[in-house]
């Protein structure tokens, strides 16, 4: 990781930067705001009290990084509009280094988890992208209780609705010994998303929904399932392939032909399916799976 610091004392900077090198970190060193601009670092300590240099530019250029203001005194000048401009904190001169390393420690885990959820995020919309759904969103209320016939469409229904509510989701299979301790010991305010009640008995379904009355959750079933929480249920016609399914070669076909149908010309599907064109266009008709212009 390299750390900038941008500091005019250029006795400080030299002891700050000797620091956190003891501590393994590369650094380099600016007294103009305008040379560490043309930087590239993952972490910018960035003193305020420059003379006659405007720090805003700089902050705002690197509100993706870890922005570090080293600040001789609190006001609105010093802390206040660069935080609003995307600093990420600010530490008060002299400073103990152990301070700092907390600091750089804590926003270095921050990015990187960051970046691990937009990474699972684009997975999982990937991931669903071909699953179709008519569904309301906005019509959606928690708690409750959806009955479907493919899970990976309520998947998808879930993913969305708390991706549109910004709300903190927890994944909770019941066929995982710990469902219990999981459901108990997280955030109440966190959405709990719970899938595989069929592998309950029923003794333990019982204390399940018993439990889930203290709880904002969704409950994905593909039984039919007696409860007193509001139940919906969504079903749909086009399921995609899973390996624990067998499908008729009318449906492997089908499936087929919707997926692959934009990444491969017709002469070239056809071949892979193993029918003629012709063939293939009646397969089309009879499914309505015809290219969209």
């Amino acid at each position: 990781m390299k750390i900038i610091i941008v500091e005019n004392e250029l006795y400080l900077a030299q002891s700050i930067a000797s620091k956190l090198n003891e501590n393994g970190f590369e650094t380099e060193i600016y007294s103009s705001i305008k040379e560490a601009m043309q930087s590239d670092g993952d972490v910018y300590l960035l003193s305020t009290n420059l003379p006659g240099q405007n720090c805003s530019p700089l902050i705002t250029q690197f509100k993706n990084k870890i922005v570090i203001l080293m600040v001789s005194y609190i006001n609105n000048d010093t802390v206040g509009e660069p935080l609003k401009l995307g600093a990420k904190d600010y530490i008060v001169k002299p400073f103990m280094i152990e301070e700092l390393l907390r600091k750089i420690e804590h926003y270095q885990e921050y990015q990187n988890l960051k970046k691990h959820t937009l990474l699972y995020r684009e997975y999982m919309e990937n991931l669903l992208r071909e699953i179709e759904t008519d569904f309301n969103i906005e019509k959606l209320t928690t708690p409750i209780v959806i009955q479907t016939n493919y899970q990976r469409l309520i998947d998808k229904v879930v993913f969305d609705y708390a991706h549109t509510h910004h709300k903190l989701l927890s994944f909770i299979p019941l066929g995982d010994k710990g469902w219990k301790e999981k459901i108990s010991g997280g955030n109440t305010n966190t959405l709990l998303y719970i899938t595989e009640i069929h592998t309950l008995k029923k003794t333990d379904r019982e204390y399940l929904l018993d439990l889930l009355k203290n709880y904002n959750f969704i409950l994905c079933t593909t039984t039919e399932l007696e409860s007193d929480f509001e139940t919906i249920t969504l079903n749909t016609d086009s399921k995609l392939y899973d390996q624990n399914e067998i499908l008729t070669i009318d449906d492997y076909v089908k499936f087929i032909v919707n997926s692959f149908q934009y990444k491969f010309p017709d002469t070239e599907l056809s071949k892979k399916l193993g029918i003629s064109r012709k063939s293939l266009w009646e397969k089309r008709k009879k499914y309505g799976l015809f290219k969209k212009k």
